[in-house]
């Protein structure tokens, strides 16, 4: 279950299915990664065709990510069946 966002745009998308902040053309992708995020009950099940699930290196704790869009991810933390600090970064 998603506890916490990091990202404030992210969150009002999610709750209320829109944002100001966020690129609309990428609605549906981020929707469908976080409805799986928040019925997840450990990291490995976000690792989807075409989500590219992966652990980021360097990070304590650990971070994951999934893709979005061309630079876009969702990058979270994850702890006790639950998702913490979820952001959408263009890390790339």
């Amino acid at each position: 279950m998603i506890k916490t966002f990091k990202s404030k745009a992210l969150a009002e998308l999610y709750e209320t299915g829109s944002s100001s902040k966020t690129d609309k053309k990428l609605f549906k992708r981020i929707i469908v990664r976080l409805d799986r995020l928040n019925v997840a009950e450990k990291p490995e099940e976000m690792n989807l065709p075409g989500f590219n699930f992966h652990a980021l290196i360097g990070f304590h704790p650990i971070r994951y990510t999934v893709h979005i869009n061309g630079p876009w991810c969702i990058t979270f933390e994850f702890d006790s069946c639950n998702a913490y600090r979820v952001d959408l970064e263009q890390y790339h």
